[in-house]
């Protein structure tokens, strides 16, 4: 039975996108960090906290989390949900290019698919840098190039065809995929040792009637023509890229879910 999905974006987000493709990145992406107890953790780009909720228990009562994002709606999410087990978290509002802490301040900074989405990412990484304290890390993770994305590619593609745009412009979960541009971000930042890694996970998408207006939605949330669309044409667009793209969902579809591989590079970087 089709169930109603929320109104609220970053409620969707949370409902929908966090337990089929972030919580299985951030299970690598802690798997990584090898955070310890009594560790002071930053996750910066937070959203609705998956990273931060699974850190937590990592960490014990006598650490220290703190969780920052720009967008106040993720952070109403965040604080909403139940609090798990172990450090306490602090949800706080900021941008990642000039983070709200003293220098030297925490010994893991951690930052889920969120660098791409930032519009200076040389100053966040550089404030990233400069909250560390010495002996720290910080570890990154963004998606590998579209290209290796065969879902995403046709959604994007037809998006960006029928605003009339250049696949450029609705493709950002996407943009930072270059793993030499990646290294020269954190070197050019003061990070002396920087390791790129390769990683992937299967993602599993419920309810796959929901998935194609979920998706272009949510990727082309930032795009001012798609953002501009009054909703009887936006219902029209998302229509029409469900027809066009079904050909390709229909490889990674069943009855149940929408389930394909992802692909994605983790820089490990110290100062």
């Amino acid at each position: 039975m089709n169930q109603p999905q929320p109104r609220n974006p970053a409620q969707t987000y949370e409902n929908y996108f966090v337990p089929a493709m972030f919580l299985p990145w951030a299970t690598i992406l802690l798997r990584h960090a090898a955070v310890q107890s009594g560790e002071h953790v930053l996750d910066v780009a937070c959203g609705t906290g998956v990273v931060a909720r699974h850190a937590a228990p990592l960490i014990g009562a006598d650490g220290q989390v703190v969780a920052v994002d720009v967008n106040p709606t993720m952070l109403a999410v965040a604080r909403a949900l139940p609090p798990p087990s172990g450090a306490m978290i602090t949800w706080q509002e900021g941008s990642a290019m000039a983070l709200p802490f003293p220098d030297g301040a925490f010994d893991v900074v951690l930052c889920q698919h969120g660098l791409q989405f930032v519009p200076d990412r040389a100053a966040a990484v550089r404030e990233m840098h400069r909250v560390l304290a010495s002996g720290g890390r910080a570890l990154v993770i963004v998606l590998q190039a579209l290209a290796r994305h065969p879902v995403f590619e046709a959604l994007m593609e037809s998006v960006a065809r029928h605003l009339s745009l250049p696949i450029s412009a609705v493709m950002t979960p996407f943009a930072l995929s270059d793993a030499d541009e990646l290294r020269t971000l954190f070197t050019a930042a003061g990070f002396k040792k920087v390791d790129i890694l390769r990683e992937s996970t299967t993602v599993r998408f419920p309810e796959p009637e929901h998935f194609v207006p979920l998706a272009v939605t949510s990727s082309a949330a930032a795009v001012p023509a798609f953002a501009q669309l009054q909703a009887p044409e936006r219902a029209a667009l998302l229509e029409t890229v469900r027809a066009e793209v079904e050909p390709v969902i229909r490889r990674y579809c069943d009855a149940e879910a929408v389930t394909f591989p992802m692909f994605a590079h983790i820089v490990m970087a110290a100062p």
